[in-house]
């Protein structure tokens, strides 16, 4: 109970900050806050499956660029509309029924078997954007001119062209992903998947649907994504087939690594930690993947809990000072 305060704790103060960060008058830089707050919540999707469920997906990011990709076909390369009402839905049901039928196929293996499947799934999405002109398919990817327009009627509802609007847009789709989820994994169906982690044959022979499921998180875990991919693709006026390469993948489950898995904070200090660190050592290094490498495999050794385990390891030191 203590360790679930300070997480709490934790993850309030996390979001104060960010609520006042704009007020400290540091324009330049609420563009990348907003972009590491996509990427957080890109992590929190993940964590669902990986933390959670014990479902380690290295194909996640095929879900993140189909909800970019989403917005940019619609908005941009075949110009049908940037309505928020309807590019939003249309990327999450797109999401939503493409990793129902990959779940269906991925979810038959285990193990290392699950992670190379997911990797091949996602790699098809990769070079399907990467080469079908009909989905905007080129190295360069596609440029967006707009970012959605949140309107009822004439009703401009809040404008997303300006910059802090679109920051404090993206902060709260973080702030609400973070509340359903964890709704979500207090009801009987978040119970019975965070069983399956523990012990999935024991849940079998109770008479739990593992497979289904299994199925259900899948889904609910590249919605969630495809939401992250949505707003990087809004914010950042363009998409381009990294956002679904193995690489993304790579990352968000470093972030985690940084962070701490199975538990949402830890998803949302692991990518402020991931991307901060990453761009320290590229401004002062040429080799600045041997000095991440070497991070992380220091964090791995010496706090397997990550960033969000931290306050309690320094609270058993001083108890035991």
């Amino acid at each position: 109970m203590v360790e679930s305060k300070n997480k709490y704790a934790l993850l309030a103060v996390m979001f104060i900050a960010l609520l006042l960060f704009p007020t400290l008058g540091l324009d330049f830089y609420n563009d990348m806050v907003s972009r590491i707050v996509i990427l957080a919540l890109f992590a929190v999707s993940l964590d669902l499956l990986v933390g959670y469920t014990g479902l380690i997906s290295f194909g996640h990011a095929a879900w993140f660029g189909v909800g970019a990709y989403a917005f940019a076909l619609l908005s941009t390369h075949y110009q049908v509309t940037d309505s928020f009402w309807i590019t939003l839905p249309v990327a999450l049901i797109a999401a939503a029924v493409l990793s129902f039928i990959v779940g269906l196929f991925v979810l038959r293996t285990k193990g290392i078997y699950f992670i190379m499947v997911t990797l091949a799934f996602a790699q098809v999405f990769y070079f399907l954007v990467h080469d079908v002109p009909a989905i905007g398919g080129s190295t360069d990817g596609l440029n967006l001119y707009a970012r959605p327009t949140l309107e009822i009627g004439n009703w401009v509802l809040l404008d997303l062209e300006n910059p802090l609007t679109m920051y404090y847009f993206i902060l709260a789709a973080l702030f609400f992903s973070v509340v359903l989820l964890w709704f979500f994994l207090r009801s009987p169906l978040g119970r019975a998947v965070q069983g399956i982690k523990i012990n999935e044959h024991r849940m079998l022979s109770i008479g739990f649907p593992v497979f289904r499921y299994k199925l259900i998180v899948f889904v609910i875990a590249s919605v969630f994504a495809s939401l992250a991919g949505y707003l990087f693709a809004a914010q950042s006026y363009g998409v381009n087939p990294e956002l679904l390469s193995w690489h993304k993948s790579a990352d968000v489950l470093l972030m985690l690594i940084f962070g701490g898995m199975g538990q949402f904070v830890g998803g949302i200090v692991g990518a402020f930690a991931f991307i901060l660190l990453k761009d320290v050592f590229m401004t002062y290094t040429d080799w600045w993947q041997l000095w991440l490498g070497i991070t992380i495999v220091l964090f791995v050794l010496f706090l397997p809990g990550g960033l969000a385990s931290l306050p309690n390891r320094l609270k058993a030191l001083v108890g035991k000072a």
